[in-house]
């Protein structure tokens, strides 16, 4: 499994770097490929530099990529998924695309979906102690944009839209009976057609790589089903931008499919909680 967006924090990789030779070499090519010191601001940059989109995810990747590739005899999945950004350290990790290929699309996502944010006030908001449908059912009663961009467990929905559509919408959670619905500190409205803008960047840009089939299947946000095929592959990911992230989906679907033992590459535990909640009676690595 592999974290998306939020899980990154100063000092992440640094222990990596310093320990093994083969993560300091590509944390280095990865500098050249970026065109700036991205392990300047990883291992001792400001929280306000890692939080800016175009950093952010090309960190979270670096690491999840490198925790990965340093434990390859240790690395052998049965399946994988990423959480929204997460999928693009999955398919490098299941070899599905190749690193340079992998950070260059990460990059160019990030840079996407920030002149997107730009363009329109935009936001996200967690809603704690709904069920998926009563969510589903305010968003699409509520006036505006404003859309349910990750399942992340039972009970826990973040919704993405305009800045006035979330208030409304957040108000109305709060009459439908959740604990609470919690505006996040996000540069914009992730997984909602806000994105499409930025969608468009991201498939001229996925068109110029080339997929290999992965090592194993990969369960992709969009529809939380596996997948080896790479135009299927392709496709997903550029409609991923503009679609919810069905985790709960996809962790139930990966359970179901003989999963047992999960492990999380990348900075934190994020999915690790999320897992616990979905599934108590897996085990967690």
């Amino acid at each position: 499994m592999f974290p998306g967006q939020g899980a990154q924090f100063v000092g992440m990789g640094k222990d990596l770097y310093d320990t093994y030779p083969l993560a300091k070499q590509i944390f280095e090519q990865a500098n050249d490929i970026l065109g700036f010191k991205i392990t300047d601001i990883m291992f001792a940059g400001t929280d306000e530099d890692l939080r800016q989109t175009k950093v952010t995810q090309p960190a979270v990747f670096l690491h999840s990529v490198i925790s990965a590739l340093v434990l390859e005899e240790k690395f052998v999945p049965d399946m994988v998924a990423g959480h929204s950004l997460g999928e693009f350290s999955a398919l490098v990790a299941a070899k599905a695309l190749s690193f340079e290929d992998g950070l260059k699309l990460v990059s160019a996502r990030a840079k996407a979906m920030q002149k997107a944010c730009e363009k329109q006030p935009s936001t996200m908001a967690a809603i704690i102690g709904l069920a998926d449908d009563v969510v589903e059912t305010v968003c699409d009663e509520t006036e505006g944009i404003v859309v349910p961009a990750n399942y992340n467990c039972p009970g826990q929905v973040v919704i993405s839209g305009t800045v006035a559509a979330i208030d409304v919408a957040c108000e109305k959670m709060m009459e439908a009976g959740a604990k609470r619905a919690l505006k996040l500190a996000v540069g914009g409205a992730f997984h909602s057609p806000l994105m499409e803008p930025a969608r468009v960047e991201l498939e001229s840009a996925i068109q110029t790589v080339n997929f290999h089939e992965p090592v194993c299947p990969i369960f992709q946000n969009v529809d939380a089903k596996p997948h080896t095929d790479t135009n299927e592959i392709k496709n997903n990911l550029i409609a991923q931008l503009t679609a919810s992230v069905r985790w709960s989906q996809s962790v139930n679907n990966m359970i179901a499919a003989g999963a047992d033992t999960f492990s999380e590459y990348g900075p934190g535990q994020v999915l690790r909680g999320l897992i616990k909640k979905i599934n108590k009676e897996v085990t967690l690595e």
